[in-house]
């Protein structure tokens, strides 16, 4: 399955999923697409695994709340943020470290202050290896954090960004 890419999400520096600066986060690059989904690009290293060569179901989890609650950020702007009220993962297979990873989210119900997503997180031969379901709380980011963070901290990372994301070997 290929996505369209419409645009590039705004990324942080100190986060675990996306901070640039974070020497044990994931470093994870989101796109979103023109379907207003988004997808979350990233390789899992040493320090995210549980079993050996097998990334920590906490990690996947995180990944997974991560890219379900910026999935609002395709209808709004890119300081409108969910906060996880409940999240549901299902774990299907294992997730491998050192591989591109892919992972998918969206919404399936916007309901002001309140919305609902779900996501996959794929592996290189585009099998779903753990699903979500979560539901989160919409936010702005100053309701989140001052405004230092704003200007410093939240920002659009440079270069070029692909046209098309393909999940699995086509």
């Amino acid at each position: 399955m290929s996505y369209k890419i419409r645009n590039r999400q705004n990324i942080s520096k100190d986060c675990m999923v996306c901070g640039t600066e974070n020497r044990f986060g994931l470093k994870t690059s989101f796109y979103e697409t023109t379907e207003n989904e988004v997808i979350g690009l990233f390789q899992p290293r040493e320090e995210h695994q549980s079993y050996p060569n097998i990334v920590h179901g906490g990690i996947s989890a995180a990944i997974l709340d991560e890219t379900i609650g910026r999935a609002i950020m395709s209808f709004y702007d890119q300081d409108t943020f969910g906060v996880t009220i409940d999240l549901q993962v299902r774990y299907r297979k294992p997730v491998p470290l050192g591989v591109e990873l892919k992972v998918v989210g969206r919404i399936s119900k916007d309901s002001g202050r309140i919305f609902e997503g779900t996501g996959e997180l794929y592996l290189p031969n585009g099998e779903v290896a753990v699903s979500a379901k979560g539901k989160y709380l919409k936010r702005q980011l100053g309701q989140i954090t001052d405004s230092a963070f704003s200007e410093e901290g939240w920002f659009s990372p440079d270069g070029e960004y692909p046209a098309e994301i393909t999940l699995g070997k086509e």
